[in-house]
């Protein structure tokens, strides 16, 4: 009986060193999992071009909210801006948002794109595809793609409103890659409110309360950016047309001519 013991000892020894094993690879698995989550979301501009005479533009506008609050896709940063474009003004309802400056880029992606002509509602991310502003399905599709591209940092900071109605901030970018294609890039600024809302008494959405996020107010050009070097100034813009409490500031670096979106950073007043 004795000579049958060691034999059950040795047996249930291994057993045990063999649990703890997998119990500390599974623990190291998970905190290596921890550690790949810990690395920064990458930032991906979500462009809606819309308009509230537009009866098609409702559901992309809720899009818009929705992928804003929820950041659904893994490893991004979902940066999303509503342009309100103005060729809809006149039919039926003036859209109090529309730009003609926003339907002029619109019309600067359409040419880029090689479509047909601008049309809404009309998603373009990171400058570089272009959908249906609807497409749930599609817009997660690109984002996901999107964040496999390595992106120029954008940082703002020091922001703050003059007495003189202009807001002053500090924009820094980190240099253009020599590896990459780009030889030069614009800085552009955005102001935009946090959300709007509309009761519309006419036009094609006649009736109906529409809700929007991230509402463009103003996109200017601060200044360029040239490959191997970077961007560090302070910029002060026109902040009387914009709502200055819940305002978001967005910095863009984009190739010339509406090309890719290189970098971008956000901010909250």
């Amino acid at each position: 009986m004795k000579s049958l013991r060691f034999p059950v000892i040795v047996l249930v020894a291994i057993t045990l060193l063999v649990a703890l094993s997998l119990r500390w690879l599974r623990t190291a698995s998970a905190e290596l999992r921890l550690v790949g989550d810990a690395t920064p979301p990458i930032p991906v501009l979500i462009e809606l071009f819309t308009s509230e005479g537009c009866s098609s533009c409702p559901p992309a506008d809720a899009l818009l909210e929705k992928l804003d609050r929820s950041q659904p896709v893994r490893n991004a940063e979902l940066v999303v801006l509503s342009e309100h474009v103005d060729y809809w003004d006149d039919i039926g309802w003036k859209d109090p948002y529309s730009s003609h400056e926003f339907s002029r880029r619109q019309g600067d992606y359409a040419r880029r794109f090689r479509l047909d002509g601008p049309y809404t509602p009309q998603m373009v991310v990171d400058g570089g595809m272009q959908f249906v502003g609807s497409d749930e399905r599609r817009a997660i599709q690109v984002i996901a793609n999107a964040t496999k591209v390595e992106k120029v940092r954008v940082s703002l900071s020091s922001i703050h409103p003059e007495g003189d109605g202009t807001l002053a901030v500090h924009i820094e970018s980190g240099p253009l890659a020599f590896s990459g294609s780009s030889k030069s890039a614009n800085i552009l600024l955005v102001l935009a409110d946090e959300s709007d809302q509309s009761n519309v008494r006419t036009g094609e959405n006649a009736g109906r309360i529409l809700k929007h996020v991230a509402v463009v107010r103003s996109l200017i050009q601060v200044g360029t950016i040239n490959r191997g070097g970077a961007f560090s100034r302070d910029i002060k813009v026109s902040a009387e047309n914009v709502i200055q409490r819940n305002l978001r500031i967005i910095a863009i670096v984009q190739e010339p001519g509406v090309g890719r979106v290189l970098g971008v950073g956000s901010a909250r007043l």
